[in-house]
């Protein structure tokens, strides 16, 4: 079995300012901290990277950006997905094009699709390109769940759909994705979308997780990671138990990349923490609250 992605996928805030340019010098910082911190990949334009309020040339710019400066220390994903199939697609091939090594997928959100023109949307873009396609399921936000039997029959008949993130809130949804997918694909990659999910998706035989808490503590997610393939359970279980208690920070507010990026100066590192209308910067108290929290929980 060769899984081509596994581990802490780190989705990836993007660093921008109020008016939308791009701050690259703390795009660099942040990335460069990542990867020192021993992360299996990186994915810019998830949910935590504002991907729904840019426009497809923003879209494309950072996309651009961001694999370049990577420049192959490790894996880059760029989510492309939208509620149209032809800037699906126009994204996609541009990841392509870029170098990037993968694209994560979501399903088109607003509509709810009948399940053939669902399976069709992943299929037209599936033929459009060679990149490896990760399927990107958050039903809270896309009003849709895909089912484990619907994934099975996409990574059969699509050899380059490789694997999913696993954004639900129910473990058992995930556990049978695990179980169904693979029994046919074993290769197919399954990841945990919600950072606290990652050790049973990990027990349960699934792959990694993309969590965002890991865009400012990646040590936790990767002590778990490193601990469950060096088979030392007790240490995988005292990273999880210190990984636990920030997503307390998910609930300080709505939508969470205001609290990310904050979450990323508190650790030093230089970044603008602007976010994009209609989300809005954190306040103050919010900002001293991220770091006193931040400054107990990493001491403990």
């Amino acid at each position: 079995m060769n899984i081509q992605f596994h581990g802490v996928v780190v989705p990836v805030p993007t660093i921008l300012y109020r008016d939308g340019q791009v701050d690259e010098k703390g795009m660099r910082n942040l990335i460069d901290f990542l990867i020192e911190s021993k992360v299996n990949g990186l994915f810019f334009l998830g949910s935590g990277g504002e991907f729904a309020q840019m426009s497809v040339e923003l879209r494309k710019k950072v996309a651009a950006f961001a694999t370049q400066y990577v420049n192959g220390r490790v894996p880059v994903l760029i989510g492309t997905g939208t509620p149209s199939t032809k800037e699906t697609i126009a994204l996609s091939t541009h990841a392509q094009a870029i170098g990037a090594d993968a694209v994560v997928v979501i399903n088109p959100y607003y509509y709810h699709l009948a399940e053939e023109h669902l399976f069709q949307y992943f299929s037209e873009v599936a033929d459009q390109i060679e990149l490896p396609i990760i399927l990107y399921n958050y039903p809270a936000l896309t009003g849709q769940d895909l089912t484990a039997e619907f994934v099975l029959q996409l990574a059969k008949t699509h050899s380059n759909i490789v694997g999913i993130k696993e954004t639900v809130e129910s473990i058992g949804h995930t556990r049978e994705m695990i179980q169904t997918v693979k029994s046919e694909k074993p290769d197919f990659a399954v990841f945990s979308g919600y950072d606290d999910h990652f050790l049973s998706c990990l027990v349960n035989g699934g792959d990694g997780s993309i969590p965002l808490t890991a865009s400012f503590v990646p040590e936790f997610s990767v002590g778990i990671y490193q601990s469950f393939t060096n088979n030392n359970f007790r240490e995988m279980v005292d990273f999880h138990r210190k990984l636990a208690p920030l997503l307390q920070l998910y609930k300080l507010d709505t939508p969470f990349m205001n609290v990310a990026k904050e979450a990323i100066r508190a650790r030093g590192i230089e970044v603008s923490t602007d976010v994009l209308a209609p989300a809005r910067s954190l306040s103050i108290d919010k900002v001293k609250y991220v770091k006193d929290f931040l400054e107990n929980v990493l001491n403990k």
